[in-house]
Parts: C-alpha cells; structure tokens; sequence
C-alpha cells in the first residue's frame, strides 16, 4: 500500500514539473529593444527551473501583433507546442491603432476556446491605452479585458504594466517597457501564473528576493 502511494506520488510530482507554457503576445514579451535574456519571458523561464526544471516556456510573441494576428497564428503553435498553459498577452496593438475593441473581445474569447479546446489552460493579461482616441474609446477598450475573464472564466491580469512608471519606467519611446522594470513585468504575470503553478513556487526564494528589488 505505501509503495503504491509513493509511486502515485512520485508520478503527480513528475507530471507537476513538466509544464510547457506558451506565451502569444506582442513586443512587450517579445523583449523589444533589450536582449530577449532580459526580457520578463526569459526571466519567467529562469524562475520556473529550481522546482521545475523540465518545463518549457515557449515564447510566441511577435512585435506589433495584433489580437487578429495571434489568433489567426495560435492554432498552428497549440498543434505544433501542445502546451499546457497558453498566456495571452495581446491587444494593445489593438488600442494604438484604434481598431475595434468589440473585434478584438471577440478575437480573445476565440483564443480563449480554442487554448481550452486543446486542453490547456488560458490566462490572459490585460492592457489599458493612452487617451489618443477620446474617453469612450478608453474606457470600452479596458473593459473588455475584465468582460472575457468575466463571462470565460479566466484568470486576469487587469493592466500588465501596473507599476511600471513608477518601478523601472519605459524606453525612449514611451511605450515599450525598460530592461529595468522587466521583473516586475513578471512579478504582473506571477500574480496568475503562480497559482496555476504553485508546485514551480513552492519555497522559491527567488520569487521574495525580486518583489523587495521592486
């Protein structure tokens, strides 16, 4: 009976440490205007190997992109990757060029079915714009975000660049941001991506470690 208990264990261990995540999202994770080893992807991957040190981080993101372009492109990476986790990180592209922002609703909640038909787990963190286009397309634009994690049930960052102009702040253009404020980029995306991974964290002193360098 013992034996039987550690070998179910020792395979819930093995199966726990073995996540693949794939991240589909624009030039904010595709480390733009840095070297990728200094993008809060790669650090992502780095945080993961003390406890799980066979899972993979696969980062699909592309500079510019579009939430039409990452779905059109997502089935393609859930057929050639199968993930376990998929990390959507897309509209703001959306936002700057003042495309629809029931389109792009529509364009996650599609990630979003087609991530879960797949059999992984979506989550999906959101953004908020500049007022270029007025206070209503503001404002529409942000709830969106917090209306698919309400109606698809799917965890949520609500502003991924929370904190950033205060901690680390942007490039020369304003709109990218810094190498030094890529770890509290992660530390963002932990707020969901930990609980989903809690046995890639436990006792990570790392994790305290870059919170009291925030």
């Amino acid at each position: 009976m013992a034996l039987s208990v550690l070998v179910t264990t020792l395979l819930a261990t093995g199966s726990a440490s073995a996540q693949s995540v794939l991240i589909l999202g624009d030039s904010i994770s595709a480390a733009y205007g840095m070297e990728k080893t200094q993008g809060w992807v790669h650090l992502f991957q780095q945080r993961l190997m003390p406890h799980c040190s066979n899972s993979r981080v696969i980062n699909a993101s592309v500079s510019g992109e579009t939430s039409a372009g990452g779905k059109s492109r997502l089935p393609e990476l859930l057929g050639q990757h199968s993930p376990d986790i998929v990390v959507i990180e897309l509209g703001g592209n959306d936002g700057l060029r003042g495309l629809s922002p029931i389109a792009m609703r529509r364009n996650l909640e599609s990630m979003i079915s087609l991530t879960r038909e797949s059999g992984a787990k979506p989550v999906l963190l959101g953004m908020r714009i500049p007022p270029n286009y007025g206070p209503q397309y503001t404002r529409l634009f942000e709830q969106q975000f917090q209306l698919v994690a309400e109606q698809m049930n799917v965890p949520l960052m609500p502003f991924f660049l929370d904190g950033i102009l205060e901690h680390g702040g942007f490039q020369q253009d304003g709109i990218h941001p810094s190498v030094e404020a890529q770890p509290l980029l992660l530390r963002n995306a932990e707020s969901v991506l930990g609980p989903i991974l809690p046995d890639c964290y436990a006792g990570n002193s790392a994790t305290a470690e870059a919170d009291d360098h925030v």
